[in-house]
């Protein structure tokens, strides 16, 4: 693997933060034990997505009392893929390490997910043997991976975990992407395809509740969907097109049969129901494309992924 270390520092740990004032010490010190003997100089990088609790004023004290962690502080908040890309923007290391910061990702799994990289990988993701989430969220999960593997061509197995290492070369080309919604695992799959894959636990939340509702779960889908495929573009042409067929093959159906029967009465509640089905069709299809639009004119505005207020 080609060195591409920085002031020694072997593996850089990217963690977006948003409520976890309380987690953050036990964080630092699970990820300490996980590298204590490893002989890799490593970096913590603590991403503050503008936290509404004290997990900044968290972040600095860690980052006075130990010198592997790192704090960036946004000015704004941006959402889990955006703060990463703002840690990613930041990394020393060869190996780069994305995992969240309610310790369900088990530090000690860093050193296996490093050996993968170093085995000649580009990016291993982890798999969860038994998930602690909810019902609806492993139903999300299951959605969002079906929807991944149609829209972004992804490797049918393979789960977009959070929780997941990439050899710097793969980081550099990602953080090259400006456009205002970055959806990481996007990215990473338009770089690679030598992804290994490594089975952990997946670990109860230390503390605290989930701050993925389901409001953000769609707003991520929206952010895979539209951003890096044009596949949902391609089915709305192949539904405008099947309805005008359908349409027309009812419309000639209606036709030979009131040529065959003149005193049939026409159909009301048909024609309401068609009416009703074709309008919302049209307009679902000119949402879409205002996505797309609304989209591209964010990036040609420039709007910004990210502001930095301060780093520790």
């Amino acid at each position: 693997m080609t060195d591409h270390t920085i002031q020694g520092v072997s593996v850089s740990i990217v963690v977006p933060v948003y409520r976890s004032e309380a987690i953050l010490p036990h964080l630092v010190a699970k990820v300490q034990e996980a590298m204590a003997g490893s002989g890799l100089g490593y970096e913590l990088i603590l991403v503050n997505d503008v936290s509404p609790d004290g997990s900044w004023e968290v972040i600095k004290r860690l980052a006075a009392e130990h010198n592997f962690v790192r704090g960036v502080c946004l000015s704004k908040n941006v959402g889990q893929h955006n703060a990463t890309m703002a840690g990613l923007g930041q990394v020393r290391g060869g190996v780069v390490i994305v995992m969240d910061d309610d310790l369900q990702h088990p530090p000690q799994a860093i050193l296996k997910l490093v050996d993968s990289i170093k085995s000649g990988h580009d990016v291993c993701y982890t798999r969860y043997a038994h998930r602690q989430h909810a019902a609806w969220k492993k139903l999300g999960s299951w959605f969002n991976d079906r929807v991944a593997t149609l829209l972004l061509n992804k490797p049918a197995g393979l789960y977009l975990s959070s929780f997941k290492a990439m050899h710097r070369r793969v980081v550099d080309e990602v953080v090259k992407y400006d456009g205002p919604y970055a959806y990481v695992d996007g990215l990473i799959l338009d770089v690679t395809r030598n992804i290994d894959v490594l089975t952990i636990e997946h670990q109860a939340r230390f503390a605290g509740e989930g701050n993925y509702n389901l409001r953000r779960s769609l707003s991520l889908w929206l952010k895979m969907a539209t951003s890096f495929s044009v596949v949902p573009l391609r089915i709305a042409t192949v539904l405008g097109l099947s309805i005008t067929a359908l349409s027309l093959i009812i419309g000639v159906a209606i036709i030979l049969r009131k040529l065959s029967h003149p005193d049939l009465a026409s159909g009301w509640v048909s024609l309401i129901v068609s009416i009703l089905f074709v309008g919302g069709m049209q307009t679902f299809c000119l949402g879409l494309l205002g996505e797309y639009l609304g989209r591209a004119y964010l990036k040609i505005n420039k709007k910004p992924q990210f502001v930095i207020r301060e780093k520790t």
